[in-house]
């Protein structure tokens, strides 16, 4: 299996030779005309992606489930305060919580490491490899967009004359002769849309900081360092790209997968239908991944935005970032309130999946106070792009 997922990117390379020429377009243009290309790409991926025309009652784009005002999620309660998505029939409600698009250029592609970890891919158990498989799936999705099939969404396309003159002049003017290709041309511009710039400024405090422009408070100093500390807390373990806690483009994850004890959602259980007997298996549920040690793990997030883009953990389980913080801390004290979920007055509950914990790391650190715990969210706060600074409390 770890052979076969080593081959992965060798093939998804060939795949897209065969399906997506636009890529060896670009690559004969000069760098003028490629950088022009590009923004016309992006600009068309922007357009789509705002698009509710693209599902099948014309009702939702992209953009419904990754709200750009909020950090590009789903700001809707959906009768679940937010923990998943409801689908473009205004019935069909999801499993999981819909991650931040924001940053999501940085995500490597879906492989094994050396050191034998799955990394990488979309969504929470990396079933789509690449930035183009996740912009492809969510418009055939019965609970998302609804389209039948590909063939759909491109008659959709071509009712807007200025999709069909884009796609033509970026993709050549065969692009419409077969349905597949230009399903996937219209995932290449939206995925291209999401790598641009817009999407991962890289501006906050925090990047600020690192360029000499932002003066830390006292908390937030001490917060940062706590959270680079491999003798205080185990963030950074998980929570860190770069060797280095100064380098700049930090997005807070390794892309790795864990599984941290996570109970079930029992609210979102009960309004999507699945029931307390459903198992989520994340990372199992992967097409490529048989391995029963990867049951009930879920893709390490990037914490950029974090203090903005409630509810959180896979399962959208968790209201506030300080509940977030004190579930870690949970497995490092006893007694008083640290066994208790201060969002219900209830017991934190048990982990959905028992098994493969990675109790060697979230046991790894000392018991935080209070005051460290808010220095620790003072510095999460510092994460928060320029543009989404005024949702801060």
């Amino acid at each position: 299996m770890i052979k076969q997922l080593l081959l992965l990117s060798t093939a998804n390379a060939l795949k897209l030779t065969l399906v997506m020429p636009a890529v060896l377009l670009f690559a004969s243009l000069s760098a003028q005309e490629n950088s022009t290309q590009q923004s016309q790409l992006e600009e068309l991926g922007r357009l789509l992606f705002f698009d509710v025309n693209l599902s099948m009652d014309r009702t939702q784009s992209c953009a419904t489930c990754h709200d750009l005002s909020r950090a590009f999620i789903d700001v809707r309660s959906n009768g679940v305060a937010g923990a998943a998505s409801m689908g473009a029939d205004a019935m069909s409600l999801g499993d999981r919580n819909a991650p931040s698009i924001a940053y999501a250029a940085m995500i490597p592609e879906f492989h094994v490491d050396t050191f034998g970890n799955f990394v990488g891919g979309l969504f929470w158990d990396g079933r789509a490899e690449n930035l183009e498989k996740q912009a492809e799936a969510p418009a055939l999705n019965v609970k998302e967009m609804g389209m039948p099939d590909a063939g759909f969404v491109v008659s959709r396309l071509r009712e807007n004359a200025h999709y069909e003159s884009s796609f033509k002049a970026l993709f050549g003017d065969d692009i419409f002769a077969d349905a597949q290709i230009a399903f996937a041309a219209k995932a290449q511009a939206i995925a291209a849309f999401e790598r641009s710039k817009f999407l991962s400024p890289f501006d906050s405090k925090y990047d600020r900081y690192l360029q000499g422009q932002y003066n830390p408070s006292p908390p937030e100093a001490l917060g940062m360092a706590l959270f680079f500390s491999p003798h205080f807390t185990s963030c950074a373990q998980c929570h860190q790209l770069n060797a280095l806690p100064s380098s700049l483009r930090e997005t807070f994850s390794n892309y790795r997968y864990e599984n941290i004890g996570l109970p079930i959602n029992e609210t979102l259980r009960s309004a999507n239908g699945l029931g307390p007997q459903h198992t989520d298996h994340g990372l199992l549920g992967h097409p490529l991944v048989d391995d029963p040690l990867q049951d009930g793990r879920f893709k390490v997030p990037t914490l950029r935005n974090i203090a903005v883009t409630a509810p959180y953990m896979h399962n959208g389980i968790f209201q506030d970032l300080r509940t977030v913080v004190l579930f870690y801390n949970k497995y490092n004290t006893t007694g008083g309130t640290s066994q208790i979920n201060p969002e219900t007055g209830a017991h934190w509950g048990e982990p959905e999946v028992a098994e493969n914990i990675a109790m060697h790391k979230l046991q790894d650190t000392l018991p935080l106070e209070s005051r460290q715990i808010d220095a620790l969210l003072a510095f999460l706060r510092m994460l928060t792009d320029q543009r989404y600074e005024h949702l801060l409390d």
